[in-house]
């Protein structure tokens, strides 16, 4: 069963878009994300960029889908990659984290998982996903596993991340 993030919304934003809330938000505090994707490929920054004036606060992203992607664009550390995997929680902070010191953001927000429909095991099955959150404060990641096809992963993920994302804002 996966995690669900929860977000305390007001009447009049449950009417909008959970990047239409996060855009409010971010504005409203004056503070900056940056991304970093593997399974979901931009999906996350593309849903951000659909609000007019994203650009006030998204700083920017990066697609790292190949490990060699994530040490050099990230600073993930090759030894987390070999010790861990790429699809794990230490992973997924350190691409968070990379994110917003490497884009200068307030907040860095990863996604890291198995999309599907192979390349699950036993230990890692289809749908499992990390999704890293980095701030001046520290790092931190949430473990989901999604029941859906490659697409319902993605944006299930997607979903996931956003809210997160707002919690965060709600919580500056």
């Amino acid at each position: 069963m996966a995690r669900r993030a929860h977000t305390n919304v007001s009447a009049k934003s449950k009417s909008m878009s959970l990047e239409e809330q996060l855009g409010q938000l971010f504005r409203q505090k004056g503070v900056t994300i940056a991304t970093a994707e593997s399974c979901t490929g931009g999906l996350l920054a593309g849903r951000i960029t659909d609000v007019a004036g994203s650009s006030a606060y998204l700083v920017g992203g990066v697609v790292s889908y190949s490990n060699d992607a994530k040490i050099g664009l990230l600073g993930v550390n090759h030894a987390a990659l070999e010790e861990f995997g790429a699809v794990s929680e230490e992973v997924s902070r350190q691409m968070a984290r990379g994110a917003r010191e490497r884009l200068g953001s307030a907040v860095g927000i990863s996604i890291t998982g198995v999309a599907g429909p192979d390349g699950g095991s036993a230990e890692k099955p289809v749908g499992l996903t990390w999704i890293g959150m980095s701030d001046v404060k520290g790092d931190r990641a949430e473990r989901f596993v999604w029941e859906s096809d490659r697409a319902g992963n993605r944006e299930a993920s997607v979903q996931a991340a956003l809210k997160m994302l707002i919690e965060w804002a709600e919580g500056q």
